[in-house]
């Protein structure tokens, strides 16, 4: 029986926990898509670019953590959003602890697709504008 989304995402994220790239990349498809705009190449296409990334990854993390709050799961039984705690620790010793959310699609037991989205609000000339309007909206209350 294969495993469904849930197990394979838990399973992901046990081996990110365990610093375990290999049992990291055998969750993903030969041709799967990590895209995650945290790492320098946020849309890594294939085991070989994820593989890349998680190396980075590594390289700065000396621990990552993921508690999933709250999973929604589609219809088809291939996909599921997981609401997620996430609480990582830099080498340097900053912790980083965010909500965030991951959008996934599995195909015969691998993910096909992982997309990471955070509560950050806009960048470029967007965020500063927005930036901008919540200062004015501080200073003259």
């Amino acid at each position: 029986m294969q495993e469904d989304v849930r197990g394979v995402v838990e399973r992901l994220f046990r081996a990110a926990e365990a610093a375990d790239i290999r049992a990291a990349l055998a969750c993903f498809a030969e041709n799967g898509v990590l895209i995650d705009p945290h790492y320098p190449n946020p849309e890594m296409r294939g085991r070989a670019e994820i593989e890349k990334g998680l190396v980075w990854g590594l390289s700065v993390m000396k621990q990552f953590g993921f508690r999933i709050a709250r999973v929604f799961e589609g219809a088809d039984g291939r996909s599921a959003a997981f609401e997620v705690d996430t609480n990582h620790v830099l080498k340097g010793g900053q912790k980083l602890s965010f909500p965030q959310v991951f959008v996934v699609d599995v195909k015969d037991g691998l993910i096909v697709s992982m997309r990471a989205y955070e509560p950050y609000g806009p960048n470029g000339i967007g965020g500063f504008f927005l930036g901008l309007e919540r200062l004015k909206r501080r200073v003259f209350r």
